[in-house]
Parts: structure tokens; C-alpha cells; sequence
């Protein structure tokens, strides 16, 4: 069953805690309740993922708040929408803007989540940053959120510093990009570019059962990765 099967709650037999439960069920219709042993097993990692990604998203929208045409349009850039889903998609969207419950618990929870996999929690902070400069310019609340979710998350200050060099000073550096600096050798870049795209391929994704949302979000890093390094590539003529 689809992600949106699941949560309309077609055939939902699923245990989520925390506030990504609590969302699902308010979604759904009904609540759902975390045990430990529970008959129906573990939450599904895709499950918990869409959700998360979701309310991370929409708490990033009204960050600076007011919601904008175009930062529900910078979501759906985000979040995979199937065809005929999309009044649910923005009925999620809606609820997770609503809730009492703060950015950091769903935040939280990713992070315990999806501790095996770094690479998928910096790719949310990427995708928050699209939402973040839809209206043309990062506020300073939605880069205190950001940071905030960035430290939650486990990331240091250095790694956050270059994100937003990227981000809201749109430094055009390749090496920026790659986290690299222009001082390592030849050797050092080859192995550091091969590196990430070990740990930002897709593949890895589709392999672990995870769903459009973190395929797409890795399929765009590592576009994002290839062209820095091709630049590269290209100025020393490797």
C-alpha cells in the first residue's frame, strides 16, 4: 500500500507514537497508540518519513508568519504528489501548520528515526531551505528554525556556516558545495566526491524501502554534487 493509502487510513493497522502519530491519526480519523511490542511490528520508515518531512515543512512556512502561494508551491517541489493526491497532501500540510505540537518534537523523531541514515537528514535541511527562500529571501526566524532543526538533527555550527553560505549568501563555489576546499589535491577531491555520492545515491534510498519523498530529495543532491564536480573537474583538468 502507498504512503497516502495508509495515511487516508485504508487498511491502517500501524502503531506510530509520538506527534508524527498523533498527526496521522488526526489525519486519519482516529488516533494511534505507541507500544513496544506491538502486534503489528515497526512503524514504517516511509510512513514516518512523508509525515515528518511534512509537519517539518509546514512549521518551516509559517516561520516567518505569514504562509505564501509560493512556499506551498516550494513544498509540493519537496513532497512527491501523486496524481489525485494533492488535496490531501495540502489537507496534512494544513493540519501540521495547526497542531500545538512544536517543530522540535517532530524533529526529534526523525532524528531518532533515521539516525543510519545522515544523509537523508541533510537533505530535509535542504529541502527546508527551498522552502525558506520561496518568497525570495530567507527571514531571520526561518534561519533560527533551520539552525534549530540543524542541531537537533546532530549537525555541527561549522556544517550549518556553510549551508547558509550557500543558501543566503548564494555563493556560486562549487567547492562550497561539496564541503571541500580548493587547498586539498586532486586525489583528496576524486575521493571525497566519491564519498558523497555514495552517501546521497538514490539507490540507497529505493533500497532501504524509503519513499518518493527521499528518493527525489536524493536524486537532486546528487545532481547538485555532480555539477559541482564536473566544474571542478572541468577548472583542473581532471
Amino acid at each position: 500500500m502507498s504512503v497516502w493509502g495508509k495515511l487516508s487510513g485504508g487498511g491502517i493497522g500501524l502503531t506510530i507514537g509520538g506527534p508524527i502519530g498523533a498527526l496521522i491519526g488526526a489525519f486519519a480519523g482516529h488516533y494511534l497508540i505507541d507500544r513496544d511490542g506491538a502486534l503489528f511490528g515497526a512503524p514504517p520508515r516511509d510512513l514516518i518519513l512523508t509525515t515528518g518531512l511534512i509537519a517539518l515543512l509546514a512549521k518551516m512556512a509559517r516561520a516567518d508568519g505569514v504562509v505564501l502561494r509560493s512556499e506551498v508551491d516550494a513544498f509540493e517541489a519537496v513532497v512527491v504528489v501523486p496524481p489525485g493526491e494533492h488535496e490531501n497532501v495540502q489537507r496534512l500540510f494544513r493540519l501540521a501548520q495547526e497542531t500545538t505540537a512544536g517543530y522540535e518534537v517532530y524533529a526529534r523523531q526523525l532524528a531518532h528515526a533515521f539516525a543510519d541514515e545522515p544523509a537523508l537528514l541533510d537533505d530535509i535541511i535542504e529541502g527546508l531551505f527551498l522552502i525558506a527562500r520561496a518568497d525570495g529571501a530567507i527571514h531571520e526566524a526561518e534561519l533560527v528554525y533551520i539552525g534549530a532543526v540543524a542541531a537537533i538533527f546532530g549537525r555541527d555550527q561549522a556544517w550549518f556556516d556553510a549551508i547558509v553560505e550557500r543558501h543566503v549568501h548564494r555563493r556560486d563555489d562549487p567547492y562550497l558545495e561539496l564541503g571541500a576546499d580548493r587547498s586539498w589535491s586532486d586525489g583528496a577531491l576524486k575521493a571525497h566526491h566519491r564519498d558523497l555520492v555514495l552517501r546521497h545515491h538514490p539507490d540507497r534510498e529505493i533500497a532501504r524501502g524509503l519513499p518518493p519523498e527521499a528518493i527525489k530529495i536524493a536524486t537532486d543532491r546528487l545532481a547538485t554534487i555532480n555539477a559541482a564536480w564536473d566544474r571542478i573537474a572541468k577548472e583542473r583538468r581532471l
